[in-house]
Parts: structure tokens; sequence; C-alpha cells
């Protein structure tokens, strides 16, 4: 249950997340709601102790505090239900775990396959396939158990950068604006540096002062190297040559800021850089990796997932597999060489499975062929040799 633990951390942590951003936000929102209340009451309390009161006006007031009490209603009860919503989600991803622990096996092989699902579905949001990773979540009834909502916002905020607008963008960090503040993030800063230096390049440069005078005040001074290298691009035309201010109006700042966005966007949710069907692929690799499935063609079995030739490439950079006991298998057919399946060595010096080479002779009568050396040996002119290994 340990390994199931580690992987399916985020299955449950961005529902949590999400359920816990709705309750500040919920909490900031009804407080907001009580201040109204609150001002309404406090000022027909203070006409109706006053001499000069009238019905019309005490009514307008009384008429103010009930639309204000309904609004309070109105939007405790959509927070209320956002919050439900969401502790459902979470209970029903839970339910779904516990399904790895059942006694029925055909829950545990549906739990499998849907698991299998679920990490194929993140890695194709992961590497932008979200139409793909829709339609298989849709036909799988997975969406309630995937983080589909999660990417599909960051689409819309990715897009909206990729045709260099920061709309989104920003509205993304204002309502995850305390979590940012939590991380140290700087995504907002040079959001506002790039439209700062978007002010630059299409020669608006009072415009530019602007900007800087309303978002460049009050920053960390960490940020200060980078403000003033900003300023400093008010002095150069935009097709300067002059580095580092030639990198500051290239368009590939478009790309970093991407880039960052995804990182902080994974961060915001505890999501790890890595796809969880990624770790669990190369774990599955690393445990089965040999120095063999590296020697060649010869030393290739046709078994073994690693000697693929597409998951090898994959497998390149992993660790060997700790084998604390070896296991001999026979060339040709895969199967294990044990005292029920003797290893025999032939004159040429290779060593197959007993019960592959009976199944050989019988079938090519007085011929076999060693798969080693591609050649025909003559039955009746050797005699096969047994091994034994200490």
């Amino acid at each position: 249950m340990a390994d199931v633990s580690s992987i399916e951390h985020p299955t449950l942590k961005v529902p949590y997340e999400i359920l816990n951003k709705k309750f500040r936000l919920a909490q900031k929102t009804l407080d907001r709601e009580v201040c109204h209340v609150t001002t309404a009451v406090t000022e027909l309390e203070r006409v109706l102790f006053t001499e000069n009161r009238s019905a019309a006006q005490i009514s307008t007031l009384l008429g103010g505090v009930v639309e204000k009490l309904n609004s309070f209603k109105r939007k405790a009860e959509e927070a209320t239900q956002e919050e439900i919503e969401c502790g459902r989600v979470v209970k029903r991803r839970v339910d779904h775990l516990k399904e790895h622990d059942s006694l029925n096996q055909a829950v545990v092989a549906e739990w499998k396959k849907s698991r299998l699902d679920r990490l194929l579905v993140e890695y194709l949001l992961r590497t932008g396939c979200y139409n793909t990773a829709t339609k298989l979540a849709a036909s799988r009834g997975i969406e309630g158990l995937t983080n589909l909502d999660v990417f599909l916002v960051a689409r819309e905020v990715e897009q909206s950068l990729a045709a260099r607008d920061t709309t989104k963008c920003l509205a993304w960090c204002h309502d995850n604006k305390s979590k940012l503040r939590k991380l140290n993030s700087s995504l907002e800063f040079n959001v506002r540096m790039q439209e700062f230096i978007e002010f630059i390049k299409g020669d608006r440069r009072m415009d530019a002062i602007r900007h800087a005078r309303k978002h460049f005040t009050g920053q960390d001074t960490a940020h200060l190297p980078s403000i003033q290298r900003c300023m400093a691009l008010i002095a150069f035309p935009a097709d300067t040559e002059v580095c580092p201010y030639k990198d500051l109006l290239s368009g590939s700042r478009w790309d970093d800021l991407i880039a960052q966005f995804r990182g902080e966007n994974l961060k915001l949710y505890q999501l790890s850089s890595q796809s969880a069907f990624s770790v669990v692929l190369q774990s599955g690799l690393s445990a089965l990796k040999t120095p063999h499935c590296y020697r060649g063609s010869t030393g290739h079995n046709p078994d073994c997932p690693v000697c693929l030739r597409s998951l090898n490439a994959l497998a390149s950079p992993l660790p060997y597999a700790h084998c604390s006991q070896s296991r001999l298998v026979c060339n040709i057919s895969g199967d294990q060489l044990n005292e029920n399946n003797q290893p025999l060595m032939l004159p040429n010096g290779y060593v197959y499975g007993q019960k592959c080479l009976k199944n050989q002779t019988d079938i090519h009568n007085l011929t076999l062929s060693c798969v080693k050396l591609h050649e025909e040996l003559d039955k009746a002119s050797f005699k096969a040799v047994k091994v034994f290994l200490m």
C-alpha cells in the first residue's frame, strides 16, 4: 500500500486544495456580506432613534436590510453547495482508492484498469493533448477521478499567453494571490514586466512609465535589478542589438512565461514536475533493467519489456536493477532453467533449456538450430552436456 500512497498522493491532494480554496473564498465572501448587513442594520437603527424619521424612509431602509439578507442567504447557499460538491469529490476518490484493498479480485482488476486510465489522462493533459485526455476520461467515466478542470483552466491561460495576452494570467494570479505569496512566486511581477516591455516595443514610452509607477513601486528588493534593467529600455530603440536589452525585447520571453506558469500551477496544487505515469513506468523499467538489455540484438530477450526498442531508449538513463538472486532463462523459449528444465550445453558452448532442445529435435528430426550462431547442428554428431551451477 506504500507505493499506492506515494503515487496516489495528488489524487486526494488536488481536490483537498480546491476545497481549501473554496472555503477561504466563501469565508471572505460571507464576511463581506455580513459587513453589508451590519451597515444596513446600523443605519436603520440610527434613523429609528431620530425625531425627523418618516415611514417612507424606514420602509426604504427595511427594504435595504431585507435585500442585504437575501443576498447574504443566496451567497451562503452557493458557497455551501460548492464546498459540499468539493467534499463529494474527495469522498468519491477516497472510496475509489479503497477498492485497492478489496477482497474481490474482479474489483481489484477493474481498479487497476481505471488507475491506468487515470495515469494516462494526467500524462496526456501534461503533454497538451487535452482533447484526447477528455475523450478518454469520458469514455471510461472517470472525469470525477481526474484533474481535468485544473488543466483545462491552465490551457486557457497558456493559450492567452501564447497569443500575447496577459489578462487571464493576471486574473489567475489574483485568484491565487495568497497561495502564490507563500510560494514566493515571481510570476505576476514577470507578467507586469512583460507588459512594460510590450509598451516599449510599441513605442509607447509614456504608457510604459505610467505602468512602471503603478506596478513596480513597492516591489520586493529582490526584483530591483530586474526593474532597473527594464527601466533602462526607455533609452534604447525597440530593435537594439545591445545585450541584455536585446534579450528582454525577444519574443521568447513569452515562452518563458508559459513555462513558469506551468511550474507555478503544479506547485499550487502540490503536483510533481513528472507525471505519475512516467514515475510508474520508470520504476517498472528500472526494476527489470539489466546489462544484457544493452548488448545488442544478441542479448535481447523477447519477453523483456526493457529490450523493446522504444522502452530500451526510455530506460537508458535509469539505474540497473539490484538482483540478489539470478534467474537463468532459455534464450530460445524464454522459460526458466531449473530442475524441471535443465540447462544443456551444445558443442559450440551455448546453453539452452532441455525442453526447448527436445522440441526442436522432435520437429527437425535430426538437426537443430543454434540461435546464437545461426548454424545447423547434426543431432547424431554431438551430445549435449548438462550444466551445473553453484
